[in-house]
């Protein structure tokens, strides 16, 4: 006789284990303890096994009936539905194990084998700490693009434009390295190009007249902070790196005798090495920064206790004490202003101006070493740059540029 809810409710336990049938198969274990469980009586391969379906009232009546027409429905098909339930089981442990968070953690920890950056690696932290609000718990390979642009847009919301897209550029390299390692099948914010408010660009602060820019290096001249930061002011314009790179210089990437400084790749951002020829002037600063720090790991270390580079706001915070705000000039303007007034002498191709400033170029970079693209006209460009920044220094006349451009002689 099938059971019914009232039968069920009303069984109550005895000294032993008492079975309740139901039909095909399905019957209620009532317990000792007063615990009911449904189980599944069937054969599989001429051998008589047990499926347990749940326990009541957890598992009512009608969803034991549907869980028993499952577990009939795979056996029809000649499988064995406990090994199926045993693999789902398999599968969930695994899901919640390989959660959001703990795959992210692993890429953290990827990213600092890798000798990125210190702000870098404390950045990807505090946009991964973001990301966990809402998707840290979420089996990885569960979450949808909804549910992704869902916790992007509760950021965007907050006006935080550039965060958001920052959130969603470290989430695609968190799905991607899932997919990788066989924990995820897709990267869902692959899906959410477009999706979001593009941040405005914002232009680091840059003095871009001549006349300006000699103002500039005679203040400069004329710091009275620490010699290492006065070195590293003096150096950056003629260099023109960008300010993580100059103050994280490491000594062994010099060499003075062929007057190049090679930036390997993990410290730029595009990831390819850098090689910054040097002039006269640039290698003066050199020679005056070894006699401070030769000894030390970056030429431009911390003064306390020299083994970490200068902090990264040191060269902004030389500048506001110079009296240069922000709005006015800063570390990374320096670079702005090479590119400007390079352009503007009609004297170097774009191409050359733009291998110095280490922009991603779109063809492979021909040769190595320093015969790489560009390299003979980047060499005179920086002695002609020097130069001329020393003319501007002392108040000389400024030259007005003509607008022809010089072609490039490696091309």
């Amino acid at each position: 006789m099938a059971l019914t809810d009232t039968s069920i409710r009303n069984a109550k336990p005895g000294p032993k284990p008492k079975k309740l049938f139901d039909e095909r198969g399905l019957f209620l274990l009532v317990q000792p303890s007063g615990g009911k469980l449904w189980r599944l009586k069937y054969r599989y391969l001429g051998k008589e096994k047990k499926l347990s379906l749940g326990i009541y009232p957890d598992v009512s009546l009608k969803v034991a009936r549907e869980r028993r027409d499952e577990a009939r429905t795979i056996l029809a098909n000649g499988t064995d539905p406990a090994t199926v339930k045993a693999a789902l089981k398999d599968e969930a442990k695994e899901a919640a194990a390989n959660t959001f968070a703990s795959i992210g953690e692993e890429y953290v920890a990827k990213m600092e084998r890798e000798e990125r950056a210190a702000v870098t690696i404390k950045k990807t932290q505090w946009l991964l700490s973001l990301l966990n609000r809402d998707l840290g718990k979420r089996p990885i390979s569960e979450i949808t693009p909804a549910e992704l642009l869902a916790s992007l847009k509760d950021v965007e919301s907050q006006g935080q434009l550039e965060t958001a897209r920052r959130m969603r550029s470290l989430s695609g390299r968190i799905f991607r390295y899932a997919v990788a390692t066989s924990r995820a099948n897709a990267d869902p914010s692959a899906l959410l190009r477009g999706a979001l408010t593009a941040p405005k660009v914002k232009h680091h602060s840059a003095i871009l007249e001549p006349e300006a820019v000699g103002g500039l290096l005679r203040a400069i001249d004329g710091y009275s902070g620490q010699p290492l930061t006065l070195l590293a002011l003096q150096l950056t314009p003629h260099v023109f790196v960008r300010p993580g790179e100059l103050r994280r210089a490491e000594w062994q990437e010099f060499d003075l005798d062929e007057a190049i400084w090679t930036i390997p790749a993990e410290k730029m951002k595009m990831r390819d090495p850098h090689v910054v020829p040097l002039s006269k002037q640039s290698l003066a600063l050199m020679e005056s920064a070894k006699a401070i720090s030769a000894g030390q790991r970056y030429v431009f270390s911390s003064l306390y206790p020299g083994k970490r580079p200068m902090s990264e706001n040191t060269i902004n915070a030389a500048l506001r004490r110079l009296g240069y705000s922000g709005k006015e000039m800063t570390a990374h303007g320096f670079r702005a202003m090479a590119s400007t007034l390079l352009n503007e002498s009609g004297k170097w191709s774009p191409d050359a101006i733009e291998r110095a400033l280490a922009h991603k170029d779109s063809n492979a970079v021909r040769g190595t070493y320093h015969r790489g693209t560009h390299w003979h006209e980047r060499l005179e460009m920086t002695r002609w740059w020097s130069d001329y920044l020393d003319q501007l220094r002392v108040g000389g006349e400024v030259v007005e540029f003509p607008s022809a451009r010089v072609a490039d002689p490696t091309t």
